[in-house]
């Protein structure tokens, strides 16, 4: 449960709506404190420090700030619209949840509510001598705080929605599930066997994507009932009522298949937090759009086939390396094979991009590239994906020496 707790919470903190409701929540509590503060400033403080600008600052603040605000909101809309045309509109949640952006916003919306409620206060005469010093002071922060968040916009609002910097975001967010898999294979669980055990189905109570499993969740439900669990269903499943997620060893209770159920996130959209295949399908659907007729952007199709080199990568560096222990031993989960990782990232691009010569040899030399870092499994997988890559080629190719050039590529790599 306090598992469950944390990913909704971590899922309203990355809605724009709630990082800007929270400034605007500081700026009001910053202006009425002033209300309860001015008992500890001392009258000769006051006296001395004169205040009387404030009403004045305050005002162009709020004149500033409102225009300044929808200004933002008018390119933050437009960098959505870029990042989904442009890249694909999975890649467009990521510049939803970019933090400087939502920060840039949720400051310039909280200025205009801080100096809209001290400008409030002011006119009914709230504020005495020490309230209007301790507003004053808390307007030279708020000018402070402004002016760095400007600075900062400025430089975010050179990439913002831009597409090399989508495509960044999305490698960022591969990185960091593949990161955790790495750490946990599988899933802090033990492998699964290849072949399904036999046991009581747990299936899907909703139609939608595995989003995240709550493998702590699962390892104290078979604990307490001294069985053992194989998740059959990994982040990035598609769940209809009768796909089985889970299957319990030695265990024919309803109602724990029920608790077991609940440990699965079902949601309309994947995620990229325990899914680094959803990762790796983005990627590719940007190279695949770049590649259309409509588009015809070569370059970006490239500049994607070296991101999944450095993603992939990343995945089998560890991939040799010894492992910590177990956390959680009645539970068994599917490791990810590199082969499923390839046939997300490589075959949509071979198949869009099979007639265009430079996509094909970039292709060639990305697989060269993975076939030779030393893991087995990804040489395999890159071998297969290679061929594959080369035959689709050769079927809509029409020119011999560029079939080749291909073809002479395969030969150096294999």
């Amino acid at each position: 449960m306090r598992l469950k707790l944390d990913w909704i919470a971590r899922d309203v903190a990355n809605q724009l709506w709630f990082t800007v409701g929270l400034y605007c929540l500081l700026g009001v509590t910053a202006a009425l404190s002033a209300l309860f503060l001015d008992r500890l400033i001392p009258d000769a403080v006051s006296s001395r420090v004169g205040a009387d600008a404030v009403d004045r600052i305050l005002g162009i603040i709020a004149a500033s700030m409102l225009a300044v605000a929808t200004f933002s909101i008018s390119t933050m809309v437009q960098a959505f619209a870029s990042a989904a045309t442009g890249a694909t509109p999975r890649a467009a949640q990521l510049v939803v949840e970019d933090r400087t952006a939502q920060r840039a916003l949720a400051t310039f919306i909280g200025a205009f509510v801080f100096s809209l409620v001290g400008l409030i206060a002011l006119s009914t005469g709230a504020y005495g001598s020490s309230g209007r010093l301790i507003l004053f002071a808390a307007t030279v922060v708020v000018v402070v705080l402004i002016v760095v968040m400007l600075l900062r916009w400025i430089h975010r609002l050179s990439r913002l929605g831009r597409l090399g910097e989508t495509i960044d975001q999305v490698e960022r967010a591969v990185n960091k599930a593949i990161d955790d898999r790495r750490q946990n294979p599988c899933l802090g669980g033990r492998r699964a066997p290849l072949l399904e055990p036999p046991g009581t189905p747990v299936v899907s109570r909703k139609i939608g994507y595995v989003r995240r499993i709550d493998i702590g969740g699962l390892s104290r439900i078979a604990e307490r009932g001294q069985f053992d669990i194989c998740v059959t269903a990994l982040p990035g499943t598609f769940a209809t009522l009768d796909r089985r997620l889970a299957v319990m060893v030695a265990c024919h209770d309803d109602e724990i298949a029920r608790e077991v159920a609940n440990c699965f996130q079902i949601g309309d959209q994947r995620s990229y937090e325990q899914d680094p295949r959803f990762g790796l399908i983005v990627l590719s659907e940007v190279a695949s759009r770049a590649l259309s007729p409509a588009v015809n952007d070569p370059g970006t199709a490239i500049d994607v086939i070296g991101t999944m080199v450095r993603v992939l990568s990343n995945w089998t560096d560890g991939a040799d390396c010894p492992r910590d222990e177990i956390k959680y031993p009645r539970i068994f989960v599917p490791a990810v094979a590199a082969r499923d990782l390839l046939d997300d990232a490589v075959a949509p691009i071979a198949r869009d991009g099979a007639g265009l010569v430079e996509v094909g040899m970039r292709l060639q030399k990305a697989m060269q590239a993975l076939a030779n870092i030393g893991n087995a499994e990804m040489t395999e997988a890159a071998t297969a994906h290679a061929e594959l890559a080369l035959a689709r080629a050769r079927q809509a190719l029409s020119f011999a020496p560029d079939i080749q050039r291909l073809s002479s590529a395969l030969t150096r790599d294999t």
